[in-house]
């Protein structure tokens, strides 16, 4: 796998250079937004760590023309750290946002993350998804915890294949309420509240492994977590 750092700070690329040197990382290096594409179009890039604050174009931008032609995950890294920021570069379809000064080991644990989701992708054209006791049989429409069928409404319904699609990635609120609901009203953010409550309740019963898939990035957005299933215990 390969991995195309974009950051114009000399300092920040070496030591993540260097970790993903020490960790058998395969990496390309890029310091501005031109060169970052450019690289991404020559290699085989699995996974983008990209800085919002390039010298020639800015990080979303990046991503939004990434995103008109490819799904690879992209980690942002930057000192931006209002939530207005991160949910922006979400919204145009980032997989994750790490903020200046980083642990290395974050760094590392979100990198896992990423590629992992990208291999579970991969998967999702087959007609069943599992993740811990939950099982979604697409061509049925069908829920299952823990060997059970769970009745879920249309909307919630929508709302686990949305997350499962997207599993290990922080979605925003928008970016749901898009895919959902095809508005981005704030007044709709109440009723995916109450939504993903019902949700929860019927996915993260305590007779599965299930507690705590569905996690909640205050003013930003959810994301499902992978679980491990009973039978991998």
């Amino acid at each position: 796998m390969e991995i195309l750092v974009i950051e114009d700070d000399k300092s920040i690329r070496n030591l993540i250079t260097t970790t993903l040197e020490l960790n058998n990382y395969k990496y390309h290096i890029a310091e501005n937004a031109n060169e970052g594409i450019s690289q991404f179009l020559t290699h085989n890039i699995s996974l983008i760590l990209l800085d919002l604050g390039l010298p020639d174009l800015d990080g979303v931008e990046v991503v939004k023309r990434i995103r008109s032609f490819s799904e690879v995950p992209i980690i942002i890294i930057s000192a931006r750290g209002n939530d207005s920021d991160k949910v922006e570069v979400l919204d145009e379809g980032a997989d994750d946002y790490l903020v200046k000064p980083f642990s290395i080991n974050e760094l590392l644990a979100r990198i896992r993350v990423a590629l992992r989701r990208q291999t579970s992708n991969r998967k999702l054209e087959s007609s069943e998804f599992r993740n811990g006791d939950l099982v979604i049989h697409y061509d049925a429409k069908i829920v299952e915890v823990n060997n059970k069928e769970v009745h879920l409404t249309p909307i919630e319904y929508k709302l686990i294949c949305l997350l499962a699609k997207n599993k290990d990635k922080v979605i925003s609120y928008n970016y749901i309420l898009k895919n959902i609901w095809e508005t981005t009203f704030e007044d709709d953010i109440k009723s995916l509240r109450v939504f993903m409550a019902s949700l929860r309740k019927k996915i993260e019963t305590n007779d599965s492994v299930n507690k705590g898939m569905i996690q909640t990035y205050v003013g930003i957005g959810y994301r499902m977590l992978h679980i491990d299933s009973h039978l991998d215990e």
